[in-house]
């Protein structure tokens, strides 16, 4: 299994302290967490997207920029880029600006978003927010794959001229996961297109998630796609990753923090029903208590996702110090084992897209040295 951070910016209170940090200091931690996550060895790191609530990663692409600039191996992730509210020509030179900048280690993850008021705010209906996915995601495939583009649709002005947007990406079209969250619908859209699909194994019961994935390989396998391509990516719970000596001990140090944040959002039909901090470890997404526990239950879950990458998000309203603890321990004590026991052809010389970052870094190597603001390790 491959693993990787993800952080959709939210921008919270400690519950228990009531402290937070400065909006300049919460984004740079997000980039020191992505080099730090690249010294661990982890294998990717996604930025979120949300125009909406307590978030501050309505610009995924300039964070994902930075990260390129202090890090020379790692995967760079969006999870999700909300494309049903966004320009695909904008997307695509954004997008292939920090697959040039990061030398081909980009991949995208879209989706309609997971925060309904992201479409008021630009001018959208939301009834209508399946058929721009659907519609602005053909165009974005083709804007990678093809040169002079013309193109109509029904959500924006026609491209009438041959359009080439620039630049192109590194080294070929980018791989297009799909975020799966909810509904059926983005599941049957990336089995449509033999992309590989994200769950967001967040909130709901492990069921849930289990009949999107299934939905997905069926129509994967009714489209008739190379099952070289079929990946599965995993969420990892809503609330943050957890690691203690023990899981009561992890409990007792988490618990109230997970609780109190649990309590304060009431988003209706968007509310895990874990609620209390037993509840998660037993039954929830949730990645808290031990080495050992945490181990067990990300096992239990590919048991029935299959899935190739694992997802895990840090507790953010921890000071940043605990953070990175858990980060590193995570790495030394969960990720060896878990790889171990469910290995995986994901970016591995099987999978079709396996040699980019090789090539980008071969590209480095021949033509430039590596950028002058990059990290020192």
């Amino acid at each position: 299994m491959k693993f990787q951070v993800l952080d959709i910016i939210p921008h919270l209170k400690n519950p228990l302290t009531g402290e937070i940090v400065s909006t300049a200091d919460r984004l740079n931690q997000v980039v020191e967490t992505a080099r730090r996550a690249e010294d661990l060895g982890y294998d990717g790191f996604s930025v979120g997207e949300r125009h909406a609530g307590e978030f501050i990663s309505s610009s995924p692409t300039t964070v994902l920029a930075a990260i390129a600039a202090v890090t020379d191996r790692i995967r760079l992730q969006s999870g999700v880029t909300v494309l049903s509210v966004l320009d695909p020509v904008r997307v695509a030179e954004d997008y292939a600006t920090i697959d040039q900048l990061s030398r081909g280690r980009l991949e995208l993850v879209i989706g309609k978003g997971n925060e309904v008021l992201q479409y008021p705010l630009f001018g959208l209906d939301l009834a209508d927010q399946w058929d721009l996915l659907a519609e602005k995601y053909g165009l974005l495939r083709r804007l990678w794959r093809e040169e002079n583009v013309t193109w109509s649709g029904r959500f924006r002005a026609p491209l009438t001229e041959p359009t080439t947007t620039t630049p192109r990406p590194f080294d070929g079209p980018l791989r297009i996961w799909h975020g799966s969250a909810t509904t059926l619908t983005s599941a049957a859209l990336a089995a449509q297109w033999g992309d590989p699909l994200f769950t967001a194994n967040a909130i709901q019961p492990r069921e849930n998630y289990h009949v999107l994935i299934q939905h997905y390989r069926e129509e994967y396998e009714r489209h008739g796609h190379d099952p070289k391509q079929q990946y599965v990516g995993s969420g990892s719970g809503a609330g943050g990753v957890f690691i203690a000596g023990t899981t009561q001990e992890a409990i007792r140090q988490f618990g109230p923090v997970y609780e109190a944040l649990t309590a304060n959002r009431n988003v209706p039909g968007n509310n895990s029903p874990f609620r209390d901090i037993q509840h998660a470890v037993a039954e929830g997404p949730a990645l808290v208590g031990s080495p050992e526990q945490v181990i067990d239950k990300i096992l239990s879950y590919h048991e029935l996702y299959g899935h190739d990458l694992q997802s895990i998000s840090l507790p953010t309203t921890l000071p940043f110090e605990q953070q990175l603890e858990i980060l590193e321990r995570f790495a030394l004590e969960v990720v060896p084992a878990v790889r171990a026991a469910a290995p995986t052809t994901l970016w591995e010389a099987e999978d079709p897209y396996g040699n980019r970052p090789e090539s980008a870094r071969t590209g480095a190597t021949e033509n430039t040295s590596r950028s002058p603001y990059a990290h020192a390790h």
